[in-house]
């Protein structure tokens, strides 16, 4: 058998060495297929399929509250509190707040970002620390001293990995925190990002104490045992036995739980599902394609397979040589299709941005570890069964098996050309599909980019701007830092207006809501949530937001004068439909809370995601709510990009124990802001995966009309010796390819429509059956077409009608 290999495998060698063009084609082809879905694959595996790097991943899940706008809300502490007490579902229930910290260092302060968790957090996800050890029970409450535990790589970079570095103190906000433990080099915990410290809770702010205040999020161990439905139906009786008890701050707030697999990948799961459905497409059009050429080589040595087989070959001797030869593209094209994927995959990995990065870690070990490597395997074995199919059908051909006498082409070169027409079918039809996706996507990110934002995003930078509570936690103290920093940046070359928001700057967020009431009106405690700015008297102005009727915010709007509101669009329609606003009165759920006047509407400012509604927002005086944590928003009528360290070092000047972070031009923030960064890679994915398709299609389309002529020679030849003229014989190979071009787009554009009915999700502002995208897609596939048939058309109109009958 060995024997048989070697001979067979010397044989296949000579034969693919001398068809070089056949054989080329062949292997790039299946390595174009393999590259792109094993790269894909290799993402789909680090994010759906590889566990987490938990203990018992499957019964971690997070543990959100309800209501009416928010299906899945941060918790509240003292409702964390009952959950803890009350329920019979969990081994173990903790939270967590993801911070941004300021770390006292020698140079001054610097940000760092950090986690506050409460003491069995890392208990609850089954890791143990590397070096010290894990927070101890009430080590996380306000009576305890401040202890923390630092990852590996904040170990490694800040402490020069050194075990001394147990019992430091690092002064974060001020407090000084006693650093216990460094935790393993890969833990990540994606929804906290890339936290360089993890510290106890110690709930002393005036959220943490307040039920109504959300600010945290749940994370729970199952019990043995206990279903998801089981403990969903638990935290929901806990939750209206606390609406009951707690009617002011828990009407109509339920409870959710969610794997916490799901939580972690969120948005990721529908867009590698999309990529890896592209890239599967594409490596089936891929086998399609170089099965097609296979077949199309049995064709023209079923007169050596006739001799073998009057020879005395058993039809196992053919087939084993025909698998010998499968194998070996396989393999070749295996081999390079692997190293195509390994560069794929940096190549990808290398594009996601820093901040997308902290958000997906599970990204960051990308590569051809055992699972790629086994898929590699596999789809090489199914290629190889697949490439060995075709040509093994020619053994039982009865034209074969009838001997050496001539049989008639018209036959074979039917039954091939039958076959051969319905493959490149289904692979044009694949490349409409890609096609349209890649147009359809694209269509969306232009969309995305080109909604209306409400503000003039040109020649504007944003800044967000922490002063320590040591020396800016008093009002006075906030206005006087906010008015020193603005009038700073007004004196700067170019710039034109300089204001200042809290709550996050347009595109970052919806930021923090609140619970308001329209006074005047009946009220039975419901909850009203409104997203909440608070912004100096130049903001509107500065970012170039439109005031539709009243007035500005002004300078003397401060805390010795009335509380008043601007209110956006959105909020009119939702709760003054058909009403004048300005003028009414607006509260606090609270009674004893602040009246705020509603003085001006200002035209809908989108301040969070690019694909969300834009919900109703309240902005108030940033002076009658000052906070030493506020965003510097500048215009400018020069460079914005030189300006955003101008502003970090005029900051610094003002005091070396002041952060800066975030700045970025606003032109920047939406391009690059998560839904933008979604919707341009699957643009430029989908739309290589398409090119590729396009290219292979094409490729398949010309073989197949080559190969038609070459066997109808001799019709051709009597067809133009009867006085057919060159165009009429051209017209007909042209109609030939057309009509099957004319298949493949009417299927395709059904399958096209389909596809995107299926991942509507992931489209913005386009419909699936969009004729603007599915009209140029089939145009741009019917002109590709035609000029991938006209060549065989042209060779067969100039033949000599006498050169082609003798050689029949």
């Amino acid at each position: 058998m060995l024997d048989s290999l070697r001979r067979d495998l010397r044989f296949v060698l000579r034969q693919l060495r001398n068809t070089p063009g056949f054989t080329a084609t062949a292997i790039l082809v299946l390595a174009f297929g393999m590259c792109a879905s094993l790269a894909i694959f290799a993402f789909v595996d680090a994010a759906l399929i590889k566990p987490l790097p938990y203990r018992e991943p499957a019964r971690l899940v997070g543990v959100y509250e309800t209501t009416g706008a928010f299906p899945r809300s941060n918790l509240s502490y003292p409702d964390y509190l009952d959950w803890k007490k009350r329920n019979t579902v969990f081994a173990s229930l903790d939270v967590y707040q993801s911070n941004g910290f300021t770390l006292n260092t020698p140079a001054g302060g610097e940000p760092v970002r950090a986690a506050r968790v409460s003491d069995g957090f890392f208990q609850t996800l089954g890791v143990t620390p590397i070096l010290g050890r894990d927070f101890q029970k009430g080590e996380d409450l306000v009576s305890a001293a401040r202890t923390g535990l630092i990852s590996y790589s904040t170990w490694q970079q800040r402490y020069g990995g050194k075990r001394g570095v147990l019992g430091q103190v690092a002064i974060l906000d001020g407090n000084p925190t006693t650093i216990i433990g460094v935790l393993p080099r890969d833990f990540h915990f994606a929804l906290t990002g890339a936290a360089e410290y993890y510290v106890g809770f110690h709930p002393a702010g005036s959220c943490d104490i307040r039920r109504s205040c959300h600010g945290i999020y749940g994370i729970a161990r199952l019990k043995d045992g206990v279903s998801l439905q089981a403990a969903s139906a638990n935290v929901a009786a806990i939750a209206k036995e606390l609406e009951r008890e707690y009617p002011e701050s828990n009407r109509s707030q339920g409870a959710a739980l969610a794997p916490l697999a799901e939580v972690i990948v969120g948005d990721v799961r529908g867009i590698l599902l999309a990529l890896f459905g592209g890239a599967g497409l594409l490596l089936l059009i891929a086998a399609v394609n170089v099965a097609g050429l296979l077949l199309l080589r049995s064709e023209g040595r079923k007169r050596e397979i006739a001799v073998r087989i009057a020879l005395g070959a058993s039809s196992t001797r053919l087939i084993g040589q025909f698998a010998t030869e499968a194998l070996v593209l396989a393999a070749a094209g295996g081999g390079l299709g692997l190293a195509c994927a390994r560069w794929t995959i940096q190549l990808l990995r290398g594009l996601i941005s820093p901040a997308m990065m902290a958000r997906t870690p599970f990204l960051r070990d990308l590569g051809l570890n055992g699972s790629v490597l086994g898929t590699a395997g596999a789809i090489a074995l199914g290629a190889t069964l697949l490439l060995a199919f075709p040509p093994s059908l020619r053994i039982w051909s009865a034209e074969l098996r009838s001997g050496l006498a001539e049989a008639s082409r018209g036959s074979s070169g039917t039954a091939w050309r039958r076959l051969g027409s319905k493959l490149v079918v289904v692979e044009l039809a694949m490349a409409v599909v890609l096609l349209s996706g890649a147009g359809l996507f694209g269509k969306s990110l232009y969309q995305l980019l080109n909604v209306p934002l409400g503000i003039r995003p040109g020649h504007l930078v944003t800044i967000d701007v922490s002063a320590p509570d040591a020396g800016y936690g008093k009002d006075p103290q906030v206005l006087a830092l906010a008015e020193l920093v603005t009038r700073r940046a007004e004196d700067l070359p170019g710039v034109t207006s300089v204001g200042v928001v809290e709550n996050g700057a347009p595109i970052s967020g919806n930021g923090n809501t609140n619970w308001i009431r329209v006074l005047g009106r009946p009220w039975h405690g419901e909850h009203y949530d409104v997203a909440h700015r608070y912004v100096s008297a130049a903001y509107f102005a500065t970012i170039g937001a439109s005031l539709e009727r009243g007035r500005q915010f002004q300078e003397s709007d401060d805390p010795s004068h009335p509380s008043v509101a601007i209110v956006n669009q959105a909020f009119v329609k939702q709760h003054f439909p058909g009403e004048d606003p300005l003028g009414r009165q607006l509260s606090y759920v609270s009674l004893d809370g602040p009246r705020f006047e509603i003085v001006g509407i200002v035209e809908d400012i989108r301040e969070g995601p690019l694909d969300s509604t834009i919900p109703p927002v309240l902005y108030t005086p940033f002076k009658q709510r000052p906070d030493d944590y506020f965003t510097l928003v500048v215009r400018t009528t020069e460079s914005e990009a030189a300006l955003v360290p101008t502003l970090a070092a005029l900051v610094r000047q003002i005091d070396p124990g002041i952060v800066t972070m975030r700045g970025a031009t606003m032109t920047a923030r939406i391009q690059d802001s998560p839904s933008a960064y979604l919707h341009r890679s699957l643009a430029w994915l989908v739309g290589g995966f398409a090119v590729m398709a396009l290219v292979m299609g094409l490729i398949g389309l010309y073989g197949v009309i080559a190969y038609s002529v070459s066997q109808r020679s001799r019709e051709i030849g009597i067809r133009m010796a009867l006085g057919a003229e060159p165009r009429s014989v051209r017209r007909l190979i042209l109609r030939e390819g057309a009509w099957l071009a004319l298949q493949g787009i009417v299927i395709g554009l059904a399958g096209a429509v389909a596809a995107a009915q299926a991942m509507r999700g992931l489209l913005f502002g386009v419909r699936s059956w969009d004729a603007a995208t599915l009209g140029p897609v089939a145009g741009i596939l019917a002109i590709a077409a035609l000029a991938a048939t006209l060549l065989p058309a042209r060779r067969a109109a100039a033949a000599n009608p006498v050169d082609a009958l003798r050689a029949e």
